[in-house]
Formats: structure tokens, C-alpha cells, sequence
């Protein structure tokens, strides 16, 4: 099975974002990131899996660590209804960052996934890996005046 370390980061919410992930088969591991320039924290932690996922296209079982209640919860149990009320919360507001649950829901319609929450910043090495990552990755959006 493969598995999988998500995070995602914002310097300011919104700011600059960056997220990143870590994947190992066992044998081999991957790391990525990526970022943009005026995002949010929420956003950064759904693209972290969600360009996670679309590099695991060969795997079809996958664990995915995350220290993210946002989208382990949003997978786990928020989801199912935000679709069946179309796209609206539970106090009728619609649901933040749609378009990136809409593609992450996409996604993981083809896999198999395990969602294993991590305390960040918790000493877990992959969780601080990719918190680093993702840092860095904003860090690289940060405008800084010439």
C-alpha cells in the first residue's frame, strides 16, 4: 500500500500558500510541492492531496497521513451531505473551496483511502517533513518589495 503525508501551509489567510506531500511504496519515496501567491491555509491543506493523489495514479489503495481535521473530516463525514444538499452546509451556506472538494472527491472515487490524522507538529518525522515542504513552498510567494 501506498503511503502518503499531506500538508498544506499559508503565510497570512490569505497569503501566500504552499503545499507539500511525501509518498512511499516501501522502497521508493517522492516528495513534492508547490504553491501560490494569495491562498489560504484550507486550500493549501485540499491541493497537498489532492496533487498527491493525481501523482499516485498507479495505486489504487492508499494511506493518507494528515494533521488536517479540515479534510479528514470533509472526507470522512461532511462530504456525503454537502453533495446531497448541493453544495450547502448544514446552516445553508455554501461549502468554502468547492471547486477543490469537487476535484479531490473526483480523485478519490477511483482509490481505495485510509485517513490517518496526525497531532502536527508532534515529532511525527513525515508530518514535519512535509510541514516543511509546504513552508517553503510559501516562502517562495512571498512578495518581498524591491
Amino acid at each position: 500500500m501506498l503511503k502518503i503525508w499531506t500538508d498544506g501551509s499559508c503565510l497570512g489567510n490569505p497569503g501566500p500558500g504552499g503545499w507539500g506531500f511525501v509518498a512511499t511504496d516501501g522502497k521508493n519515496t517522492a516528495e513534492r510541492s508547490g504553491g501560490e501567491d494569495n491562498t489560504t491555509n484550507n486550500r493549501m491543506e485540499l491541493m497537498a492531496v489532492i496533487r498527491a493523489l493525481t501523482a499516485a495514479r498507479r495505486h489504487s489503495e492508499i494511506e493518507i497521513h494528515t494533521d488536517s481535521q479540515y479534510v479528514k473530516n470533509g472526507m470522512q463525514s461532511w462530504l456525503k451531505n454537502w453533495k446531497k444538499n448541493n453544495w450547502r452546509t448544514a446552516d445553508k451556506k455554501p461549502v468554502k473551496n468547492q471547486d477543490l472538494w469537487q476535484q479531490l472527491d473526483e480523485i478519490a472515487s477511483t482509490k481505495q483511502l485510509h485517513w490517518v490524522w496526525v497531532r502536527g507538529h508532534n515529532g511525527d518525522e513525515m508530518n514535519e517533513r512535509v510541514d516543511e515542504l509546504a513552508r517553503t513552498a510559501a516562502e517562495r510567494f512571498k512578495f518581498t518589495p524591491a
